[in-house]
């Protein structure tokens, strides 16, 4: 499996995701936003958690139209996998790879602490290491992470079976609990949470290993 991870002026996820792909396997490349293209035979970009751009303007607004974004649509738009987490979340709904939006979190507080998470789909390579019904505990730092759509999109979400991962305890206010959404090929995942956060023992626990392992095995085997 190759990985890149792309890096914006404020990213400060980056390594982590960087840690969490090698981890599994995968040879990475870290791409500045200012780059135009990947590295050839990419399977997976990566885009971190942080403040790209200091989320001035609004959330991942601004590092959508960095140069490497038109490289990013490209490539999800002809097959690649991209994994969106946290503020990378928030730049793939400003790009229009993933529905909705990413709005101030109900209680207008920054969260940062563990939450539970329910697998509400194991059919994808992200989560196919999982059961579904599975609930796990992974890292949120956010102050924007309160995901909304609206009905109509609720329901092709729910009807396609796109909802990835939701809140057990609903920390934000996210519409019906989502903390993450896949895309309509299944191949784009956005999600609040942070998985390259919970790879490690040290760091408090490993139920985001899962996900890398599934992906690399999938990619692998592709």
């Amino acid at each position: 499996m190759k990985a890149a991870v792309i890096v914006f002026p404020g990213s400060n996820c980056d390594r982590d995701m960087a840690v969490a792909f090698e981890r599994a396997g995968a040879d990475v490349a870290m791409v500045w936003h200012k780059d135009t293209s990947f590295p050839s035979d990419v399977d997976i970009v990566g885009v971190p958690g942080g403040f790209s751009f200091g989320d001035y303007l609004r959330c991942g607004a601004i590092a959508a139209k960095s140069p490497i974004s038109s490289s990013l649509k490209a490539h999800a738009e002809r097959g690649g996998y991209v994994l969106g987490v946290c503020n990378g979340f928030q730049v793939l709904t400003e790009t229009g790879l993933l529905p909705g939006a990413l709005m101030r979190n109900a209680n207008l507080k920054f969260i940062c602490k563990p939450v539970d998470l329910t697998v509400a789909t194991a059919a994808s390579d992200f989560t196919s290491g999982y059961t579904k019904g599975d609930v796990i505990s992974v890292p949120v730092a956010h102050h924007d992470g309160n995901y909304n759509v609206d009905d109509e999109t609720l329901s092709r979400l729910r009807g396609e079976d796109r909802i990835a991962f939701t809140y057990v305890d609903n920390p934000n206010g996210s519409t019906a609990d989502i903390a993450g959404v896949l895309s309509d090929n299944r191949r784009v995942l956005g999600m609040m949470p942070h998985p390259e956060r919970a790879v490690d023992d040290n760091h408090g626990g490993t139920d985001g290993v899962a996900m890398f392992r599934s992906l690399a095995d999938g990619l692998v085997s592709a």
